[in-house]
């Protein structure tokens, strides 16, 4: 066997808690200082005692804010992609006559045809070359479902 593998070992060690002996041990140093021990630790006295390293419950205090700000961000970025003013033509289910006939007119978003409808009313959809009452109908349905109109 080589020599010099193993540590030295020290069978009455010196276990030190706040200046104190507390305990002798088999071990490789001569004397080990430690923080915390079982006649102190909460759990074993039943006692409530906050031990705060290098302030642990600020740190996590500081993530969960954190976290709770990414979350309400994003919930509002959801929101804003979810606005039923930015969705397509298509989103009324007028059919292809009407959805042609919005196009033509230049109105290519549910809030470009909510803007006119705001302006005018049901006749300025109306005049619309294309619209007739079925399609007036699903717009106004759709407008009602997403709560843009009474």
């Amino acid at each position: 066997m080589k020599k010099d593998t193993h540590p030295q070992w020290y069978p009455d060690a010196k276990v030190i808690f706040n200046g104190e002996v507390i305990m002798t041990v088999g071990a490789t140093q001569p004397e080990i200082i430690v923080d915390i021990w079982s006649g102190v630790h909460p759990f074993f006295t039943g006692q409530q005692r906050l031990v705060d390293t290098e302030g642990q419950v600020d740190r996590f205090m500081r993530r969960l804010r954190r976290r709770e700000e990414i979350a309400s961000q994003s919930e509002k970025e959801e929101v804003e992609e979810r606005s039923p003013l930015k969705l397509g033509i298509e989103a009324f289910s007028a059919g292809t006559r009407a959805e042609k006939a919005l196009g033509e007119a230049d109105l290519t978003t549910v809030g470009d045809v909510f803007e006119l409808y705001q302006e005018g009313g049901d006749d300025a959809l109306l005049a619309l070359q294309g619209i007739g009452q079925t399609a007036l109908i699903a717009v106004k349905r759709f407008l009602r479902a997403e709560g843009l109109i009474e």
